[in-house]
């Protein structure tokens, strides 16, 4: 056992599998008898809102996902965004909803091979869960792999359902639409949100996803449309072909509704269907929630022995242990229950990923650089905002205290174990000090945001990043000269060099007489040659008020101060070479002049997506 890196084994399919077959299973297969008795066939509006309500979550958990590809999905993002506490709870919220909805799943698939096998409910379900723990500890790759299978064979059964279904629907049976009144139809929206538990799942496998930035939004948006539409057109068909008094409650909704269009062979081939579904979920649940504990147990807001990844199948094997362990428990609780307290926190977790968004847009951080922008910002946030909390709202009080109830025990978890432990910088603070003006933060979390954006982007630092690394950096507040400028950061460079300050001012004047170094009416790279060999260095600097250069560009706002000895030639031209390309990036100057540190100048350089070369020398 040891404590290692994940491996990066999921493509767009992989990822489109995993959220759609982590969605359509019991949501589909067993909650629209139940929604039904709620809403009557209003209940497809309900999954319509639903499907409509989880894209606000789905675009920001796909913008966030991107900017942090790590293990935990949603609690790594929002402990960034908002710190611990509230990360811990979150952590815990998502992980909990997802186990209990692989237990919803389970109790779904023990329902339907109870009619084949012989053999009681939770005997059955913990024969399952044992079977799909050992193919998460075998390898994601593989888990991932056995989803797209169960995935195509789902979609291709329900594509059948409708458009040999649609034929059928009787539209007295949709009549009257909605029984009990518009509010049951939220009230039903809420309760059927667990359906759109996968984005999710997603959200916490992103570490392990080959080139994220882009296989992340793509996969997931196109599960949540696909999976939408399928929702809706399926409702729509099972609410227009069974009787009311057959489908009020049913947990065989769908396979009642084939065996009115097909016969005992469409009963057969939905209760397939309808067991694929659960496979996919639970496997997908499993594989994704464990990762929260992984995430937790990484920042030491839970015990360490949950982040041990085992060292032969590169999987968190004490996390997914312990999370079967959960499953099985709460295979005993009620139906209602499980459904209840899953779609409650699902609703939360959608919150404060819109939440996020909101505040590590605004805080300023200038290395939180998301490979997909949610649209519409804010509108689409609020949007979601004020949609999930009517829909919240609209559930009742049992779902508060549910709420309540869990995120108490969150609290308690960091109170007691994890504050000790932590303290993470949190986007929140950043915005409190760009508010306020105070010094608040210390700059962790921008250190954290570059080193997982070079990570997502796979990229092998050089030569040259390793000397921005090092690079003096000067800051100029008032409007100079050329030859002030040189001055200042001469006497930064000269002591590297083994060079008189006043020496190496004069020969940056002189080569700037010889021929200018401006690249730009606000950007200069002036550079020289120093004797000796095997001498290189590099200074950053940025004027605010502007540099003096020349009748023609008195106000230079960014310069590299290139000095190095005849052998460093090829470097030489190297390192001009890659400046040229960090200042080529779109909206360079207004990044320069607004980062607040001298880090913040050198990731500017560090974290463009220049061409690099390992081998840089």
């Amino acid at each position: 056992m040891t404590q290692a890196s994940l491996r990066k084994g999921l493509g767009s399919l992989h990822v489109f599998a995993i959220a759609s077959g982590a969605m359509i299973s019991s949501g589909l297969f067993i909650l629209p008898g139940m929604a039904h008795e709620m809403a009557g066939p209003g209940v497809i509006w309900s999954y319509l809102l639903a499907g409509i309500l989880a894209t606000a979550g789905a675009l920001s958990i796909a913008e966030l996902t991107t900017a942090m590809p790590k293990a935990g999905g949603d609690y790594f993002f929002i402990t960034r965004g908002f710190g611990p506490g509230v990360g811990t709870v979150a952590g815990l919220l998502s992980w909990f909803s997802l186990s209990l909805k692989s237990a919803f799943a389970i109790v779904g698939m023990a329902t339907f091979a109870a009619m084949i096998v012989q053999l009681h409910g939770l005997v059955l379900g913990a024969l399952l869960l044992a079977a799909f723990v050992g193919l998460n500890l075998i390898g994601v790759r593989e888990a991932a792999r056995a989803q797209v299978v169960l995935v195509a064979g789902l979609f291709g059964l329900l594509a059948l359902y409708i458009v040999i279904g649609m034929a059928q629907v009787r539209s007295e049976l949709l009549i009257p639409f909605a029984p009990h009144g518009p509010t049951a139809i939220f009230t039903t929206t809420g309760f059927v949100f667990v359906s759109y538990g996968g984005l999710l799942n997603v959200a916490s496998i992103a570490e392990e996803v080959r080139k994220p930035g882009r296989t992340i939004p793509l996969g997931l948006i196109l599960s949540l449309v696909a999976v939408t539409v399928c929702y809706t057109l399926v409702v729509v068909v099972t609410s227009g072909v069974v009787e009311s008094q057959t489908l009020d409650g049913s947990l065989t909704p769908i396979s009642e509704g084939g065996k009115v269009i097909l016969g005992q062979f469409g009963y057969v081939a939905m209760s397939i269907g309808a067991i694929l579904a659960f496979v996919s979920t639970a496997n997908a649940g499993i594989m994704s929630a464990s990762r929260y504990l992984l995430a937790l147990s990484r920042d030491r807001l839970l015990p360490m022995p949950l982040s041990a990844v085992n060292r032969r199948f590169q999987t968190p094997h004490t996390a997914v242990g312990v999370t079967a362990a959960v499953i099985f428990f709460s295979l005993f609780l009620k139906l209602d229950i499980l459904v209840e307290a899953a779609s409650t926190v699902l609703i939360l977790a959608n919150v404060l990923s819109c939440l996020s968004v909101i505040v590590l847009r605004e805080s300023g951080l200038q290395n939180y650089r998301p490979a997909f922008k949610a649209p519409i910002y804010p509108w689409l946030q609020i949007g979601g905002l004020l949609g999930l909390g009517f829909v919240l709202f609209e559930m009742g009080i049992e779902a508060y205290f549910i709420s309540a109830g869990l995120i108490f025990l969150g609290f308690l978890t960091f109170w007691f174990y994890g504050r000790r432990r932590v303290s993470h910088e949190s986007a929140l603070l950043h915005l409190v000090e760009r508010l306020t003006a105070r010094e608040l933060v210390t700059g962790s979390l921008e250190s954290e945001l570059k080193q997982i954006v070079h990570e997502r982007d796979e990229v092998a630092l050089d030569r040259f990043d390793r000397l921005v690394e090092q690079a003096p950096v000067l800051d100029v507040k008032e409007h100079i000269s050329a030859a002030s400028f040189f001055a200042a950061a001469a006497r930064e460079l000269a002591d590297h060099l083994g060079l008189e300050a006043s020496t190496m001012a004069e020969m940056l004047r002189r080569r700037e007489e010889q021929g200018s170094t401006l690249l730009g009416p606000s950007l200069a790279v002036p550079h020289i040659i120093v004797p000796g060999e095997a001498r290189f260095d590099l200074l950053l600097a940025r004027a605010k008020k502007g540099i003096r250069f020349s009748d023609e560009a008195p106000e230079v706002k960014a310069v590299f101060v290139l000095a190095g000895s005849r052998d460093e030639r090829n470097f030489h031209l190297r390192a001009l070479a890659a400046i040229a390309q960090i200042v080529q990036e779109k909206d360079f100057e207004g990044r320069w002049m607004s980062a607040t540190s001298p880090q913040g100048l050198r990731d500017i350089a560090l974290l463009s997506q220049r061409g690099r070369n390992g081998a840089m020398q």
